[in-house]
């Protein structure tokens, strides 16, 4: 397919494509003639990864440009291909290693993680800390410095439910086909699923409350 074609099916525009042609955010296409290409499915789909990250989930083009390298390591296996890729989308602050709450926090976030049987995020030892960790324990300090509950058993429940959600999580991703395909849309419905996430979340907080404290 021509640039036309890749822009009118992508939704994206051709001068945005240019640009993530320029960005080397999308391989080049095959040169056809000395000003024009030729485009294929697979830019197609690369295409729709990366609006997904750019546009739809806000991330800095050289966040996604360190996701979309991520994913070329063929040396890895599909689960260590994927927590690059998604080790590599942006995350909140890091905890803050001056504060004295801190290492209490990470004491609750390893106990928790320890509870679940989570042994390889990155949480101890000498493996590097994986971004979530992190923001997790970014969390339960503010959690404990406003005075809200934080403690192993307030987290163990939401923790167990996100359990679950992995579970739906993989089995979509499982849907697609080729490993690279698979790995692609992991990272795509991160991005995507998480705004998904949190409007379910708040749908059902408010369904619940009308159920518990709503009028007769």
């Amino acid at each position: 397919m021509r640039l036309a074609e890749l822009s009118a099916r992508s939704g994206v525009s051709t001068a945005t494509i240019k640009y993530y042609l320029r960005e080397g955010l999308l391989h080049p296409g095959r040169r056809i003639t000395v000003t024009q290409a030729e485009y294929d499915e697979e830019h197609l789909r690369r295409l729709r990864l990366v609006r997904a990250l750019i546009q739809v989930g806000r991330i800095p083009v050289n966040s996604a440009r360190e996701v979309l390298a991520a994913l070329q390591e063929e040396d890895l296996d599909r689960n260590r291909r994927l927590g690059v890729a998604v080790w590599a989308l942006p995350h909140g602050p890091a905890p803050d290693e001056s504060d004295p709450a801190t290492e209490a926090a990470r004491r609750t976030a390893g106990q928790l993680l320890d509870r679940l049987g989570w042994n390889h995020c990155g949480a101890s030892g000498d493996t590097p800390t994986a971004p979530a960790y992190d923001m997790l324990v970014t969390a339960i300090v503010a959690l404990s410095r406003l005075g809200y509950p934080c403690a192993l058993e307030d987290l163990e429940p939401y923790a167990r439910a996100m359990q679950r959600i992995a579970v739906t999580d993989l089995d979509v991703v499982e849907r697609y086909e080729t490993p690279d395909e698979q790995v692609e849309a992991a990272v795509a419905l991160t991005v995507l699923y998480e705004p998904v996430l949190l409007s379910l979340r708040r749908l059902a907080e408010a369904e619940e409350s009308r159920r518990r404290f709503g009028g007769k």
